[in-house]
């Protein structure tokens, strides 16, 4: 059985933070045997978003009706800095992560985990640009400046935008195996070179 992927939404949020990662999940397996992945978006209403640059996405779910998910997806963008302290977007996190198997925060998505209290006593990463404010916001957090993904089993963190894409490629070779995650990049045309944790760029702490 394919495991749910839902993939959060909110104004202003990075494009290639949310649409890597969906591409990533969405094109694992299916091609030569069973989808391995059934992606989702989900937003506080089923409204357009509009993303950053103007891009309109309209979610699958709202808070209301969104099914547990077993993988979720917490991009970041300008938005995060609205909605860490939106309490109802806070609480969906939680209660989501709770049931999830695998939590993927991207780039400043990470603020809003460390907001909603998440991070606490593990290690995380974010944007360059965001260090700083993640060590304000979780000050029980290690934060690792030179991380790309950091793995604490259930909390996996990415820096910047395009490093979603190897956080989650990173989650498929975790769920399914190397050889899968090889050929999901292999599929997407995407020059994946950290695979392996390798206690640097990809830090594993679990």
């Amino acid at each position: 059985m394919a495991r749910q992927v839902a993939v959060l939404l909110f104004a202003d949020v990075d494009i290639l933070d949310f649409a890597g990662p969906f591409e990533v999940f969405g094109v694992t397996g299916g091609r030569d045997g069973p989808e391995l992945f059934e992606v989702v978006t989900v937003a506080a209403e089923r409204s357009p978003i509009s993303a950053r640059n103007g891009l309109s996405i309209n979610p699958t779910y709202s808070f209301e009706d969104c099914p547990t998910c077993q993988v979720l997806v917490v991009p970041g963008g300008p938005g995060t800095r609205r909605e860490k302290n939106n309490a109802a977007m806070l609480d969906f996190i939680r209660r989501h992560a709770d049931n999830a198997d695998h939590v993927l925060s991207v780039c400043t998505g990470a603020l809003l985990l460390a907001k909603a209290g998440l991070l606490d006593g593990l290690s995380a990463t974010t944007h360059h640009h965001a260090m700083d404010e993640l060590r304000n916001d979780a000050p029980a957090t290690t934060v690792l400046d030179q991380a790309r993904v950091v793995d604490n089993g259930k909390f996996i963190l990415s820096a910047g935008v395009s490093a979603g894409i190897d956080a989650a490629l990173y989650t498929v070779a975790q769920l399914h195996g190397l050889d899968q995650a090889i050929e999901t990049a292999a599929r997407m045309e995407y020059d994946w070179r950290l695979r392996v944790a390798d206690g640097s760029s990809i830090a594993r702490t679990a």
